[in-house]
């Protein structure tokens, strides 16, 4: 299995980080004309080309991670579509911006290349993660999408990354994940004057 981990995020690097610790080749995909100018990318690019344009970087992968400012998804999405393979598994980790008059941005991943086989998982950790959470509270994601062999498949892979995988059903769940994260980021907006971070917790019995 290649893993294509597609922007330029803290949220990539960790991911990365974590799945090329337990031997997975990693790359990762950036827009065009990028330049390496952090010392981790420097370090993940030393021995072989691991930084890639994201057409690049999409060719060689059996899963997608992307892990990108949603300025950059309209490209990506471009990507996905030229490479016209409908078994790559594509994960969207991103949060669109919480507008009050429709409740979060349109959804271009889902409206270019459809449902299948594109999953929701990792956006509660947000693109800064672990930046966002120093004590490492957060141990658990949520991911849904079309209930097939490939989600359980997303399901092994998230463990493989240290977290706990919560199920959240089929794809259209995935504007609630996102009101999810940003009502945590309203929370914390709220405590602002006390320095607090924010986070929930799945508790059951």
């Amino acid at each position: 299995m290649n893993i294509a981990i597609l922007g330029d995020s803290s949220l990539a690097r960790n991911l990365g980080y974590r799945y090329m610790n337990r031997g997975i080749n990693v790359v990762f995909g950036v827009k065009r004309n990028y330049t390496i100018t952090d010392i981790a990318w420097k370090i993940y690019n030393k021995n072989s080309d691991k930084v890639l344009p994201y057409p690049a970087a999409i060719a060689g992968a059996d899963l997608v991670f992307i892990c990108c400012e949603t300025q950059c998804l309209p490209g990506i999405c471009d990507s996905l579509l030229q490479a016209r393979d409908p078994k790559k598994i594509i994960v969207d980790c991103t949060n669109g911006t919480y507008e009050e008059e429709n409740g979060g941005d349109a959804f271009p991943l889902m409206e270019k290349l459809g449902t299948k086989n594109l999953y929701k998982a990792f956006n509660n950790l947000g693109l800064d993660y672990p930046l966002s959470d120093p004590l490492g509270i957060i141990q658990e994601t949520y991911f849904c999408g079309e209930n097939n062999e490939n989600k359980t498949k997303l399901k092994k892979w998230i463990e493989l990354a240290g977290f706990k995988a919560i199920d959240a059903g089929e794809y259209d769940s995935a504007r609630l994940l996102e009101a999810f994260y940003q009502l945590k980021l309203k929370i914390a907006r709220q405590q602002q004057q006390q320095n607090k971070l924010c986070h929930f917790k799945l508790i059951s019995h």
